[in-house]
């Protein structure tokens, strides 16, 4: 049988890979009870699972009511995809000097599962992909707190860049932003993985404006 540490983790996990993809969504109602139903086990671990995700900023803890998966106001959002687009930018130039053959080979086999997701405009089966994706790079950094930092911004960010797939032909110029990206790693190009990659998760203000407008609607199925 789990301990009460380890219910609590799996519990934990399972709510943020929920988060992360969306299935819950910014602003929705957590409550102990369904989730304890919902993952077989008692409100205790349920209760320390969402303080620990409230502490990871991806659920709002909200005494004597239910949490909620956490939202992020507009001027927040942009403060919060400017660091991310340095972060990852920070990755890449760091991928270009530190990762190995091995890694390069691993990126380009990642880069190739997207074929079909883009061919079928698969949005949550790229989606998905996309985070391994991007931890390949943060991994190929070889600098352990960067790649925290940036996987623990990824997550929180989640349910927002998963709009920006949104766009029309979203998916293949994405993937072929992510071409470009290894190819500037492989060769060693620094600077240029870093320009890639910021440009890459930087929010345009046409994209801005309308994550605005899904935000203020409270539309929920925009946000998937």
């Amino acid at each position: 049988m789990d301990s009460p540490v380890i219910r609590s983790d799996r519990v934990r996990r399972q709510i943020a890979d929920q988060i992360i993809s969306g299935a819950l969504r910014p602003g929705q109602e957590l409550d102990e009870k369904k989730l304890a139903e919902a993952f077989d086990v008692s409100r205790t671990p349920v209760r320390e699972a969402l303080r620990q995700l409230a502490a990871a900023n991806l659920v709002e803890w909200r005494p004597h009511q239910s949490a909620i998966v956490a939202k992020i106001t507009p001027s927040k959002m942009v403060e919060m995809f400017e660091v991310m687009a340095e972060l990852e930018g920070f990755c890449g130039r760091l991928a270009a000097r530190r990762m190995t053959p091995s890694e390069h080979a691993n990126l380009i086999s990642i880069h190739r599962k997207f074929r079909p997701y883009v061919q079928a405009r698969d949005r949550e089966g790229y989606h998905a992909l996309n985070k391994t994706f991007h931890d390949a790079i943060y991994a190929g950094s070889h600098n352990q707190y960067l790649r925290a930092q940036a996987s623990a911004l990824y997550d929180r960010l989640a349910p927002y860049r998963a709009y920006q797939l949104k766009r029309p032909d979203a998916l293949r110029l994405a993937s072929e932003e992510h071409k470009a990206i290894i190819d500037a790693i492989v060769a060693g190009e620094g600077d240029a993985a870093f320009d890639l990659l910021r440009d890459h998760v930087s929010l345009s203000n046409e994209l801005f404006a309308d994550l605005v407008a899904a935000l203020s609607a409270g539309d929920a199925e925009d946000m998937r």
